[in-house]
C-alpha cells in the first residue's frame, strides 16, 4: 500500500499557485497526500485559507499574522481571526512568531503581536504555529512567558538546535521538519531529525517556498513531503512508512482529529 502522508505546513493560497491549484489539489490524494494544513500570513490569506478549507475537505486551516506583516496588525484584525476561528475547519492560530533575518516589520511591534495571538489561542484554545527566523531566544522567552495549561502548536519548519527543540517539547509542542533537512550540508536539521522524539515529529513542505532536493529552487508541492520523509527515515535508519503513520499519528493528535484509517 503506497504510504499517505500529511502535509501540516502549505500556502495553497499562494499566487504561485494560481495558474494551476484546483487541477494541484485535486490530485494531492493520488499523489500520496492524506490531509494539509494551511496557514494564513495576514488577514487576506486567513480568509483564501479558510476557504480552501471550506471547499475540499482534506484542506485545514489556520489564521494569524506572520511577524512580516505584524506592523499591520491591529484590534479590529485581531478580532477578525478571532471571527475566522468559529469555522470548523479552523485547526489552529499561525503562523505567528518573529523573523530578525528580514526585520519587515521592527521587532517590537513583532512582539507584541506575537504576544497577542498566542493569548487568542489560549482564549480559544487552539494550538498555535510559530515561524521562527533567527530569533530563538526571543521566541523560546515569549513562549515560556505566556505558556498556559493548554499551550501545543507546531514550531514550524524548526531550524534551531536540538537543544532547543527539546525546550519548545516541554512546552508542548511538536517539531516540523521540511525540505531544508533534505540538503547535503543543513547539518543541524539533520541532527533534529535524528534525535527529536518520535512522538513529536511532523513533515511539511512549506509550499511553494523551501523545495527538498531534488527539486531546490523550484517550486514546492505537497507532494514533495515524501522526499523530507524519505530523508528523515534514512537518517533514523526506519522505513518512511514508519515516518508517514508516526507523523500522521502525531498531527491527528495535536489537533484532536479522527483518524479514520
Amino acid at each position: 500500500m503506497e504510504n499517505k502522508f500529511i502535509d501540516s505546513h502549505v500556502h495553497l493560497d499562494d499566487e504561485k499557485f494560481d495558474h494551476d491549484r484546483e487541477a494541484l489539489i485535486s490530485s494531492l490524494y493520488e499523489n500520496g497526500i492524506e490531509l494539509v494544513l494551511n496557514p494564513g500570513s495576514d488577514l487576506d490569506t486567513s480568509k483564501a485559507a479558510v476557504g480552501l478549507a471550506d471547499k475540499y475537505p482534506f484542506i485545514f486551516a489556520a489564521v494569524g499574522c506572520h511577524p512580516h506583516d505584524s506592523r499591520l496588525m491591529n484590534d479590529d484584525t485581531m478580532e477578525a481571526f478571532r471571527k475566522l476561528s468559529e469555522n470548523k475547519k479552523v485547526l489552529g492560530i499561525g503562523e505567528i512568531g518573529l523573523d530578525y533575518y528580514y526585520d519587515n516589520s521592527d521587532r517590537e511591534t513583532q512582539k507584541i503581536w506575537f504576544r497577542e495571538q498566542i493569548r487568542l489561542a489560549k482564549e480559544l484554545d487552539l494550538p498555535y504555529i510559530v515561524h521562527d527566523r533567527d530569533a530563538h531566544e526571543d521566541v523560546l522567552k515569549i513562549m515560556k512567558e505566556e505558556h498556559y495549561s493548554g499551550t501545543r502548536g507546531i514550531l514550524h519548519c524548526y531550524s534551531s538546535s536540538i537543544e532547543m527543540a527539546k525546550e519548545f517539547i516541554k512546552l508542548g509542542f511538536y517539531i516540523s521538519l521540511g525540505g531544508p533537512v533534505t540538503f547535503k550540508k543543513s547539518k543541524t536539521p539533520k541532527q533534529v531529525a535524528k534525535e527529536v522524539p518520535f512522538d513529536r515529529l511532523l513533515i511539511e513542505t512549506d509550499c511553494p517556498y523551501l523545495a527538498p532536493e531534488p527539486f531546490r529552487g523550484k517550486r514546492n508541492e505537497p507532494k514533495n513531503v515524501k522526499f523530507v520523509a524519505e530523508e528523515i527515515a534514512r537518517i533514523r535508519e526506519v522505513g518512511t512508512d514508519i515516518i508517514a503513520e508516526k507523523t500522521k499519528e502525531n498531527f491527528y493528535r495535536l489537533f484532536n482529529l479522527k483518524q479514520e484509517n
